[in-house]
């Protein structure tokens, strides 16, 4: 579905004609706007996203909507590809896939990551081309190996002993499949405990401490059907500063100098995966992409030559860092509550489509969009509309003090890991997407409906 909305007006406002203005730009904070730059202040307090209103979008797509900037989208794709012109800038699926979003990674020249048998058919099925994808995950199912090798996906990550001999025991006699060994340095990085795998004693990959990772190197070697063509590994996510990738560096060129001392093999390819921040509230820090790329390259020339090994071929998996920042959410307040200690605004989404606070203590920053309030802030709690105390979408954030229900809220930074972690709790039903780019926006992916929902229970 296309639908062109209003253009956007112009940006003067009655009363404070600044105030979204420095909301939308960043002005007295430490960091850059945590909005798409497209992101214009309208009249009447509304906001634009490529030149869309977020006003009119919720009247006509409903509540709660995603809305993601389809120009900003490629924009970060192209600043990854500049930074990086000599490597291989794969798209992290698992941050948000539809096939537009598929179809937008491969015109501007990435290649995908995924992680399991449905996200590569959708992949593949919208036209990816399968060698210019990377299959990896802790535990792939046999339909996940059978799907990558029926497809021809390009490389298969091997994330632990035993899936060595069960992908070698399926790969056809005539084929030889690439693989990379996931391989854990030993470094603590990212924004939550639950989100640091670049650690020993976890799930993921296999340690160059205790050798497990040396171990999986030999035997892979000896597997006729395997090619083993890198190292790859990914220390964790919403990390902001490049000393942990640099750290990561230095210990796979080491592994890639011990691997060539004794198997005699000079291994092409190293991946340093992604989990990249990006602000979720003004004044937080996010990484430089440009700072990153000096600093690992200078790492590797010099590590590689210290060791002298040739330059492997560089891969990375940006994911949050491309979608995060393109998406805003929008939902309708259907209640306002005030105890003794405490304001709460309840909104008609929640846990359900955005389950990160929940999970993580992640920190939102939402506005009141449509309508310009003279109120003084009241420190307030958004919370869902789930069955659950611990849905909150945003805690101890400021707001008007006179939002009520029927108001609109908008949540910038709201395009990776949001609808990709949604789930289908007390039958809410998830919410759509819709494009915008040039005033036009068009629906990518659909609410999913209660017969969406019914028709899967056939119970009776």
């Amino acid at each position: 579905m296309t639908v062109s909305l209003h253009p956007s007006l112009p940006s003067s406002l009655p009363g404070d004609p600044g105030a979204l203005s420095r909301l939308l730009d960043g002005a007295g904070t430490d960091g850059p706007s945590v909005w798409p730059r497209s992101a214009r202040p309208e009249a009447g307090g509304d906001v634009s996203v490529g030149g869309v209103s977020l006003t009119e979008a919720a009247d006509r797509f409903g509540t709660p909507l995603y809305v993601l900037d389809e120009q900003e989208v490629r924009e970060r794709c192209r600043t990854y590809r500049a930074a990086f012109p000599e490597a291989d800038v794969v798209y992290a699926a698992k941050a948000f896939l539809c096939r537009a979003m598929a179809h937008w990674v491969r015109e501007e020249g990435l290649g995908l990551d995924v992680c399991s048998a449905g996200e590569l058919a959708l992949a593949v099925t919208t036209g990816f081309p399968p060698e210019k994808i990377v299959l990896h995950g802790n535990a792939k199912s046999p339909e996940d190996l059978r799907t990558a090798l029926r497809l021809g996906v390009g490389v298969i990550v091997v994330d632990s002993a035993s899936e060595i001999a069960r992908l070698a025991a399926i790969t056809p006699a005539d084929a030889r499949q690439q693989v990379m060994v996931r391989v854990v340095p030993g470094i603590a990085a990212g924004g939550h405990a639950k989100v640091r795998t670049g650690t020993d004693d976890q799930k993921f990959g296999l340690s160059i401490t205790d050798g497990s990772a040396q171990h999986a190197v030999a035997r892979i070697l000896d597997q006729r059907h395997l090619e083993l063509v890198g190292l790859h590994c990914h220390i964790g996510s919403q990390i902001g500063s490049v000393k942990p990738y640099v750290t990561a560096v230095r210990r796979l060129v080491g592994l890639l100098a011990r691997i060539r001392e004794q198997h005699g093999v000079v291994l092409p390819r190293l991946n340093i995966g992604g989990g990249h921040a990006i602000a979720y509230r003004p004044g937080e820090p996010s990484l430089d992409v440009g700072v990153l790329a000096d600093r690992v390259r200078t790492e590797l020339a010099d590590g590689c030559a210290r060791a002298h090994l040739p330059l492997p071929r560089l891969m990375l998996e940006p994911g949050r860092a491309i979608a995060g920042p393109a998406g805003v959410a929008v939902y309708h307040v259907l209640a306002v509550k005030r105890t003794r200690e405490h304001t709460f605004v309840a909104v008609d989404g929640g846990m359900s489509d955005n389950p990160r606070p929940a999970l993580y203590g992640v920190r939102y920053a939402p506005r009141l969009i449509g309508r310009l309030s003279s109120a003084p802030p009241r420190t307030v709690t958004v919370v869902g509309r789930h069955c659950e105390a611990g849905d909150v979408l945003a805690d101890e954030v400021e707001l008007p003090g006179d939002v009520r229900p029927g108001d609109l809220l908008a949540v910038p930074a709201a395009g990776a890991y949001h609808l990709s972690m949604a789930s289908g709790y007390n039958l809410v039903g998830r919410p759509p997407v819709v494009a915008v780019s040039g005033g036009i926006a068009r629906v990518l992916v659909r609410r999913e409906s209660l017969d969406d929902m019914t028709r899967r229970d056939v119970g009776l």
